[in-house]
């Protein structure tokens, strides 16, 4: 009641107040003096309705507008990215000394760029980066990961080609930055290797590659037959001529045949100006001193037809050179076992051995070897704990290695 009687004690003169400034008589008086009064009716509505839609329609045609600019200037529709980030962690023990015994953490990121322009065709680009050290990079002692890559950090441009087809069998590759083996009609090994050296089955005289300007013919079959002819020359970054004689040059020619089960491949490799391949070799095994030399690879994988996880796929191989001017030869030869689903679905079990590329010169002959579990954490991570070693590594007697690695793969 007290607060009641305060409050209109308050609002009394602020009533009056207001009665002074606005007569309300005289407002209805206006009012009444009107002859005609604003009436709302459909016609008023639609009116109103018509114009807010005029001026939406204006705004959606101007972000419509800005839309089209920014897709102008994005991917076009038939550009498909992926990639993959790696971490290696582990450390190799060496009798030479000659490498750092220290635990190495090191990564590769790597994304892939495919571009098509007709629906058949592909613009190819790899953009590559790592910091790969000496303890998972040394061809020499056969430590070099598949993973690693030493750009120092830095994004580079790894790969870049153009592939196209030409009727219904045949393709046809050129780019400044390529390799022998993308361009062959068939792939000569399942086995998938944690060190470089094993990579296609022996990556030494035969399989030996280098990254530059080249260009490449296959021919694929519809009843697995497969040929194909392909060269790369060392060039790039510098003023030695596309194929020349000073140029390092690697002409491959590939036959195979390839069916579900098995495949069977001869590949023949002449290789020009000192071209040197130095992954699975030893010392006097690359040795080219300027010369030329002529190089035979032998390729086979068979996988089993059921899945039993008792019977491994296996991948075997071996190569022949011989080198101009020298009565050396060398040869090579790898053994690839995979074992799939063993304990749990998408693990693989993997175990390699060889003969690095050995001269008739060299005193005694060198073995390496490694072994792997790799099992994925989803779709997207795979875990990989990996040994590997290797026993008068380099042609020389008591030049011996074993290293230990995990290897996570994130894909995305």
């Amino acid at each position: 009641m007290l607060v009641a009687g305060a409050s209109l004690s308050l609002l009394a003169p602020v009533v009056a107040q207001a009665s002074d400034v606005v007569n309300i008589e005289e407002m209805n008086s206006y009012s009444r003096s009107q002859t005609k009064s604003s009436r709302l009716d459909s016609k008023t509505f639609i009116n109103e309705i018509s114009e807010d839609i005029a001026i939406l329609k204006g705004r959606v045609d101007g972000l419509e507008a800005q839309q089209n600019e920014f897709e102008a200037g994005g991917f076009s529709d038939t550009t498909v990215m992926n990639g993959k980030a790696i971490f290696d962690i582990g450390g190799v023990e060496n009798s030479s000394g000659d490498l750092s015994e220290a635990v190495g953490f090191q990564y590769t990121h790597q994304l892939n760029l495919n571009t098509s322009f007709t629906g058949d065709d592909d613009l190819y680009v790899r953009l590559k980066t790592g910091n790969a050290t000496d303890v998972f990079s040394s061809k020499t002692y056969g430590t070099y990961l598949s993973s690693s890559n030493g750009n120092d950090d830095t994004i580079k441009v790894d790969k870049i080609w153009y592939s196209f087809p030409v009727g219904e069998n045949n393709t046809v590759w050129i780019g400044p930055k390529i390799e022998n083996y993308y361009m062959h009609g068939a792939t000569p090994s399942i086995y998938a290797p944690i060190t470089k050296q094993f990579k296609l089955g022996g990556n030494g005289a035969a399989y030996g590659a280098s990254t530059d300007s080249g260009v490449g013919w296959a021919y694929k079959g519809d009843n697995g037959f497969s040929l194909s002819s392909n060269v790369v020359s060392k060039q790039n970054k510098s003023t030695k001529g596309f194929l020349t004689d000073q140029a390092k040059t690697n002409w491959s020619t590939q036959v195979a045949y390839t069916t579900d089960t098995y495949h069977v491949s001869l590949i023949g490799a002449l290789k020009y100006n000192g071209w040197t391949d130095s992954y699975y070799t030893t010392s006097l095994g690359k040795a080219r001193p300027d010369g030329n030399s002529t190089n035979y690879g032998l390729r086979g994988y068979w996988r089993p037809d059921t899945e039993t996880q008792a019977v491994p796929e296996i991948s075997v191989g071996y190569d022949i050179s011989t080198v101009e001017g020298q009565d050396a030869d060398t040869d090579a030869y790898f053994v690839g076992l995979t074992w799939k689903d063993t304990f749990q679905a998408d693990d693989k079990i993997g175990v390699a051995l060889g003969q690095p590329q050995t001269s008739d010169d060299d005193t005694v002959t060198p073995f390496t070897w490694e072994a792997y579990y790799s099992y994925k954490v989803n779709d997207s991570i795979t875990v990989s704990p990996a040994i590997f070693g290797a026993t008068d590594r380099t042609g020389t007697a008591g030049v011996d290695i074993t290293g230990a690695v995990v290897q996570t793969t994130f894909k995305f």
